[in-house]
């Protein structure tokens, strides 16, 4: 729907100088996602970690008009075409604006709320009931104070059903969100330990997630659930709480019998006297629930039609919770979001999209298949995602299903290929006809777009570790909020990224505004800044054979030693270079690389003599920052630095920025943060003191069984016959060795991987290429997936068995381990 700016002030409550007039069709808080610069409002956000107001004049440039904001923006007076709209609270603005919009429509509106499974029951309901209605949904997990707006503005005239979810992780946030969701019909999953340090009990956390429903005609919940119980009678909801359960034959919905097969589940429940059997492909006990709930929502909303879905909830796919990025033939990068097609969640991927291609020369190119059930007349659909792909400049796009082809003649200004089917893609397939493309694969779930994928993607190790870039966001958004809002933040992201892949890594740090990333040596920063990376790179050490990369690159370089401070500024002019950044490292005691502290009158007179280099650091390194006994010797250090740096910064007579905590600092000497840190292993999701608690694991080393052997009591498994079996047991073969990464000293038994979710130990030897667990505990098959470690087995375990530190498990795992990457 279409809001004149002069609505909006009014809506929201802003003054503003002047005001043109304008439409806003678009809600914008994140400036990378800008598809539609004329009909766009941006809110100027301020966040604990982040300031909006800083990127208003790069949208202005990108043809931003309307802005509202809380302070005077940076260079006001050369934006005369802007409309500025001045509030007291961004947030609490775009807000009050959704919660207005949601009064104009009376539709269903189902919220859902609780700790676990709402994305997954809302994408279950979507399948379950989008030949019923027209639903606006929350895309993906948008389900934050920011989320929950974004998702609501969605709504239109069009749609006759609502679906959103509700997050919070504090007290007093579900009251900012009720007006905006507004359901009519409330649900709640569960209550689990997420986010209870900020809440005195489980359940005060319950009823502040139950808040969302105050005002909701109707509460559906598990009625076995006590905890959700006690809360709904403490909050005198009861009166309007229905469910479903597996004890009480007077619930709503009654659950007779839960029938497990190899893959399928059937469900028998009694509902107003008629029972019914319900038989879905999944047989774990969350997706059960899930479906459970979904099931009583359908009862309440149409009792009748639920009795003809027999097919539907046979037919149900399981739901994707994440954006997969996986190398492609051909020098291509995959994007899979292989499981829904809708226009929402293309504009999320497509954002993504565009985030994963920084400045590399990537071909953009989208497969995308039918939009089912949208309520849309075909030609104004296609239109429409047409437009959105032109503004994003998508190169190429390989439309798949009838409707889509249809309408190819929309697609105009890119390359266009259309088939009727998959099958009719895969048959034509040419993997020649596909080279350094960054492809968004995104498809309806009946389309099977998991075979597309299967053709593109690289051939490699069944070996993977998953990396998940939500946790590396959490954590680096973790110790910026325990920093000053002015203190810089340099993320080391040497020797691969500490193992998990740094191009990926550094484009996800450098989206989320990093100050600094770091490498190692030069090679390191030459191969990002190829990969499109364009943050500022320090490189830690340098070498002499290396100056080329480092200017033409823009490597920053750590100087620690006259000789190649004095090379440094003999090559810069040679090559005529003035003013090059670098950062000067002083031996405070750790006595590896670093200048003498008595070094710095010399430094700044050889600095001051030319003007080739110019510093923009200066910093020194922690010994034991992580170890309580050495406080005494990391103060001294701390003491040493801070009257070397000050004697270097009045030498040269301009300021420079001073740093010297590493990751175990920050968490345990943040009083000493200066102007800015460092931080290594935590990013990872280790703690390099013990003492952060919070942090999110990163990565997740998985395998799969190739063979299952039967080995009888008093055989030995192995090179050398290491281990001898003592009873009759099962020996799988797993394809990881040490070649991977996979330590030797996890053999015979000091190890143990997870396996049908028993740990298992690793018998006989590790060899190059494979090694054995014992598996007679568990129930698995050969193809089941083995994890080596993760957030249950974790580095620091493993580290722990083999007498050494997680910083090494990582970056042991071998380039042959294919990295696969993922958003949530």
């Amino acid at each position: 729907m279409n809001y004149s700016v002069k609505e909006v002030s009014d809506i929201i409550g802003a003054e503003y100088d002047t005001i043109r007039d304008s439409i806003i069709s678009h809600l914008l808080t994140d400036s990378r996602t800008l598809s539609f610069p004329e009909t766009s409002l941006f809110f100027a956000i301020k966040t604990k970690t982040n300031d909006g107001h800083k990127y208003i004049r790069d949208l202005y440039r990108s043809g931003v008009r309307n802005f509202v904001v809380t302070d005077e923006p940076p260079g006001f007076y050369r934006m005369p075409e802007a409309t500025f709209l001045f509030v007291k609270n961004g947030l609490g603005a775009l807000q009050k604006l959704v919660a207005c919009h949601r009064k104009r429509f009376s539709i269903p509106v189902i919220g859902i709320t609780g700790s676990n499974g709402k994305t997954v029951v809302k994408e279950l309901l979507y399948q379950l009931m989008q030949a019923d209605f027209n639903i606006v949904r929350s895309p993906r997990s948008y389900n934050s104070q920011i989320g929950v707006p974004l998702s609501v503005w969605e709504m239109n005239e069009r749609h006759t059903l609502g679906i959103f979810e509700a997050g919070i992780s504090e007290p007093d946030e579900m009251d900012k969100l009720r007006p905006l969701i507004a359901p009519t019909v409330g649900l709640i999953t569960n209550i689990g330990e997420a986010h209870q340090e900020n809440f005195r009990s489980a359940k005060e956390k319950c009823m502040e997630k139950l808040s969302l429903f105050i005002d909701s005609d109707i509460i559906l919940y598990n009625t076995d659930d006590k905890l959700v119980e006690s809360a709904l009678d403490a909050m005198c909801l009861s009166y309007k709480a229905i469910g479903w359960s597996r004890k009480d034959t007077d619930a709503t919905l009654f659950v007779n019998a839960i029938e497990k097969g190899e893959t399928s589940t059937k469900l028998r429940c009694t509902t107003m006297g008629l029972v019914h059997e319900y038989v879905i492909p999944f047989t774990d006990d969350a997706f059960i629930e899930d479906v459970l709930h979904c099931i009583t929502v359908m009862f309440y909303l149409n009792p009748s039609g639920i009795l003809h879905k027999d097919a539907v909830f046979a037919s149900l796919e399981p739901v994707a919770m994440r954006l997969e990025v996986k190398d492609g033939i051909n020098g291509c990068r995959l994007i899979n979001d292989a499981y829904n097609s809708d226009i929402n969640s293309l504009h999320v991927a497509l954002d993504f999209q565009q985030t994963r291609r920084a400045d590399k020369k990537l071909k953009n190119t989208v497969i995308l298949s039918d939009m089912l059930q949208t309520g849309m007349a075909l030609k104004s659909l296609y239109a429409r995602v047409a437009e959105l792909l032109h503004r994003k400049k998508i190169n190429r796009i390989i439309g798949i299903g009838p409707g889509i082809s249809e309408n190819g003649h929309l697609f105009k200004e890119m390359e266009t290929a259309f088939y009727s089917s998959t099958s009719e893609f895969i048959y034509s397939f040419k993997p020649d006809l596909f080279h350094d493309e960054i492809i968004l694969i995104k498809g309806s779930r009946s389309f099977h777009f998991e075979n597309i994928t299967e053709l593109l993607e690289k051939k490699v190790h069944e070996t993977v570790l998953e990396v998940n870039l939500d946790a590396i966001i959490h954590n680096f958004n973790y110790y910026r909020s325990r920093l000053h809002p002015r203190t810089k933040m340099v993320c080391m992201v040497k020797a691969f990224g500490y193992g998990v892949g740094s191009f990926e890594l550094a484009r996800t740090l450098q989206d989320h505004r990093c100050d600094y990333l770091a490498v190692a040596v030069a090679d390191e920063g030459e191969d990002l800044r190829k990969e499109g990376i364009s943050a500022p790179v320090m490189v830690m050490n340098p070498e002499l054979h290396s100056f080329h990369l480092l200017f033409d690159y823009m490597l920053e370089p750590e100087v620690y030693s006259f000789r190649l401070l004095d090379a440094l500024i003999k090559e810069a002019s040679r090559r005529g270079i003035t003013s090059f950044p670098v950062h000067i490292k002083i031996d405070t005691g750790m006595h590896r690389l670093g200048f003498e502290p008595g070094d710095m009158p010399e430094v700044c007179r050889r600095i001051k003599s030319q003007d080739g280099i110019t510093v923009r650091s200066v910093f020194s390194h922690l010994a034991g920052s992580d170890s309580p006994e050495l406080d005494d010797f990391t103060e001294k250090q701390i003491e040493i630095y801070s009257g070397a740096a000050s004697v270097l910064e009045e030498g040269l007579g301009y300021p420079v920025l001073k740093h010297i905590l590493n990751s175990a600092g920050i968490e345990r000497f943040p009083e000493h943060q200066k102007d800015m840190v460092r931080l290594g292993i935590s990013l990872y999701g280790v703690s390099a003191s013990g003492n952060a608690e919070g942090l999110q694991s990163v990565c997740s080393l998985k395998t799969v069984i190739l063979q299952i052997r039967h080995v009888p009591a008093g055989d030995a498994v192995g090179y050398g016959c290491k281990t001898v079996v003592r009873r009759d047991s099962k020996i799988a073969v797993i394809p990881i060795g040490y070649a991977d990464g996979l330590n030797r000293l996890l053999s015979n038994g000091t190890g143990e991987a997870l396996a049908g979710g028993k740990r298992c130990p690793v018998v006989g030897n590790i060899c190059m290429d494979a090694c054995m667990i014992d598996v007679t505990d568990a129930d698995v098959n050969e193809g089941d997936q083995v994890i080596i470690f993760n957030d249950e087995l974790t580095v620091n375990e493993l580290a722990g068995k083999t007498g050494t530190i997680p910083y090494e498990i990582l970056t042991s795992i071998s380039s042959r381990v294919k990295r696969v990457y993922f958003r949530e």
